[in-house]
């Protein structure tokens, strides 16, 4: 397979992969795209790349941006921007759990402890079912608050390394 042919396999299956875990197809494409480049894109050379018209790039770039997934670079003398993707791979997983926390986890947490405090008969089963479930769901979603508050505080090999002691 040739180094073109490769680059198009990883920006499609890049993009795919984001789609299944909730991030938009073409924005997972751009940050792709920019992972693999060796330097700095401009809006034209994604737009080109990607074949996406230029409110979908700027849309998406700005959506990057706001992940903190793509910086914008300035160059003396240019009017153009650039735009640079962090390659550490690390950092990238770090960001997109920050996020993912953010939008996703903070949400259902706020709820299930507003849940968790509703006030009912103790003898009654439908309460008590409810209760359980709601405290159950809360204490998951809480461990995994806390297990992502110590990834993203935490260097890679220690976090790995911490993650094989477990299994062992």
């Amino acid at each position: 397979m040739e180094l073109a042919e490769a680059k198009q396999k990883f920006i499609e299956a890049w993009g795919k992969l984001g789609s299944e875990w909730g991030i938009n197809r073409t924005m997972a494409q751009v940050h792709a795209l920019l992972l693999v480049s060796p330097e700095a894109l401009t809006t034209e050379q994604i737009m080109d790349a990607l074949s996406i018209s230029r409110g979908n790039a700027n849309m998406t770039l700005r959506d990057l941006i706001g992940w903190g997934l793509v910086e914008k670079q300035h160059r003396a003398g240019e009017r153009k921007e650039y735009f640079f993707a962090d390659k550490d791979t690390w950092n990238i997983a770090k960001q997109v759990a920050k996020e993912r926390r953010k939008r996703e986890l903070d949400p259902v947490v706020k709820i299930l402890d507003e849940l968790s405090n509703v006030k009912g008969d103790p003898k009654d089963p439908e309460y008590l079912t409810f209760h359980k479930s709601v405290t159950d769901i809360n204490k998951l979603a809480k461990n995994v608050d806390k297990t992502l508050d110590t990834m993203i505080k935490a260097e890679e090999s220690w976090f790995w390394g911490s993650i094989v002691k477990m299994f062992r």
